[in-house]
């Protein structure tokens, strides 16, 4: 009778260590690159209270004021940035670290895109005349956000 016994608690560990092998397949350690991720997201928060278009901050950007191509940049580089950042850090999920790898990709063409509008455009009534600082650290953070998130998805082996 005792035989029995032992093979069910054998069969019960060996569920638990599959199910502990399924959880950790579907995360991603994060390690020191997790900080330096959190650093960016930060600056990111940051950015939005420093000028983007003229006068207008990122918030403002963000809300509609100052051109559609910066508050392009002002939307993708808050939802993948911020806040999409925030929840695979909290998470850690795998799939999450693939979203915000290509979604910083994106967001930092989007942010390319949003400084050559700024600089080139000169029609009269339109945004321009160059970038704020807050654009440009905006979009340096999001290149380094990609990168990280980046190696962080080719990280799982």
């Amino acid at each position: 009778m005792t035989e029995p016994r032992g093979n069910g608690e054998l069969a019960e560990l060996a569920a638990e260590i599959d199910e502990a092998g399924a959880r950790a397949s579907r995360t991603v350690e994060l390690g020191r690159r997790g900080f330096t991720i959190a650093v960016f997201t930060f600056v990111l928060l940051i950015c939005l209270i420093l000028p983007w278009v003229g006068d207008h901050a990122g918030w403002r950007v963000l809300a509609g004021e100052g051109g559609g191509i910066p508050q392009l940049f002002a939307a993708t580089s808050t939802g993948v940035g911020i806040l999409a950042s925030a929840l695979a850090l909290v998470t850690r999920r795998w799939w999450l670290a693939w979203v915000c790898a290509a979604g910083g990709w994106f967001a930092s063409v989007d942010g390319l895109l949003a400084i050559w509008s700024q600089q080139s455009s000169h029609a009269p009534g339109s945004a321009g005349g160059g970038p704020g600082i807050g654009m440009v650290i905006a979009w340096i953070a999001m290149i380094c956000l990609a990168v990280s998130w980046m190696r962080t998805a080719f990280s799982r082996s």
